[in-house]
């Protein structure tokens, strides 16, 4: 019923015990620092491009549908944003409360 340690593939019949483990592959696809980076980077662009139609609109550019269309996207992305760094606040004071 209980499988050694070979089961989990962590050591093998070849294996010695002082013997240094082999790297770990490297993981595919992004990264979180990365997905998280580019999440950002996207609400960031959302906003300015959000700014500049407003602007854009107060100078009579622009009809105000696309106005608000710009402006209500860019407050989806700012709610988004803020979700985001509310879940990172509470997962960090969650470690922080844990005892050593």
């Amino acid at each position: 019923m209980i499988q050694g340690l070979s089961a989990l593939g962590l050591i093998g019949p070849s294996s010695a015990v002082g013997a240094p483990a082999a790297p770990a592959a490297p993981a595919e696809g992004v990264s979180f620092e990365q997905a998280l980076g580019q999440v950002i980077g996207s609400a960031v662009d959302t906003l300015k491009t959000g700014e500049a139609i407003a602007i854009q609109g107060v100078q009579g550019a622009v009809p105000p549908m696309k106005v608000v269309e710009s402006v209500m996207e860019a407050q989806r992305s700012l709610q988004s944003v803020l979700a985001i760094r509310d879940k990172i606040v509470s997962a960090y004071q969650e470690v922080a409360r844990m005892a050593i």
